[in-house]
């Protein structure tokens, strides 16, 4: 990112959700991103996602400029190289675990045997085989994110982005989320987490803290990992 700007209209007023972003993250980094309520967190994650563009600066991911990629190239982008994993867990409450995970494979136009046997491959990573039938009404709240983070691995994504993913867990659960996550990076992954968690935080090899819109430090925990 070079001077990475996003501002949004509210009325007469407007905020200033990011105010001058310069940010290298390279191939195979286990990165969070931390800071206050308000600080930009959210809307910087928004776009390393794909899920929304600059309002001025550049954002490059792979040599390419994001701001300048319609809406469908974006989408492919965001299908093909990004796995996403939400506080939430955005699960489909209709579906069971092996469905939910298989979704994205859906929307890439993967045949249905496949879909189902990728998903299980992913349901395994995060050690839930066991629960593939079950709806997400039936799993706890630890199994629910995991059933989440297999859904992000699913597509094979050289990326994962994470929100706040302990979020809504307790300490038991938060420690077998970053488990997993510090798994999937040891096998080569970019790991984007947002927390707000120093001991989250702690798992990646960098921190970086924004406030106001800004970059207020960027702290390398000089982990071998």
């Amino acid at each position: 990112m070079e001077g990475v700007k996003k501002h949004y209209r509210t009325g007469d007023s407007v905020v200033k959700a990011l105010d001058g972003i310069d940010l290298l993250i390279g191939k195979g980094e286990y990165v969070a991103i931390m800071g206050p309520s308000g600080s930009g967190k959210s809307t910087l994650m928004n776009i390393l996602g794909c899920l929304d563009v600059p309002s001025e600066g550049r954002y490059m991911l792979d040599g390419e400029d994001v701001g300048a990629l319609d809406d469908d190239t974006l989408s492919g982008i965001r299908n093909r190289e990004i796995g996403f994993v939400f506080q939430s867990f955005n699960l489909l409450p209709k579906y069971d675990a092996l469905e939910n995970v298989a979704l994205p494979l859906l929307y890439a136009g993967v045949g249905k045997q496949e879909r189902r046997e990728r998903a299980m491959e992913a349901l395994v990573q995060v050690d839930l085989a066991g629960r593939a039938s079950h709806r997400p009404d039936e799993l706890s709240g630890g199994q629910r994110q995991r059933v989440a983070v297999a859904r992000a691995l699913v597509t094979h994504p050289s990326i994962i982005l994470a929100d706040e993913p302990t979020g809504n867990l307790d300490t038991a659960n938060s420690e077998g989320i970053m488990k997993l996550f510090d798994g999937i990076h040891r096998k080569g992954n970019t790991v984007i987490l947002v927390t707000h968690e120093e001991a989250v935080a702690r798992h990646a090899g960098r921190i970086v803290r924004i406030r106001d819109g800004k970059i207020e430090r960027d702290e390398n925990l000089h982990k071998d990992r």
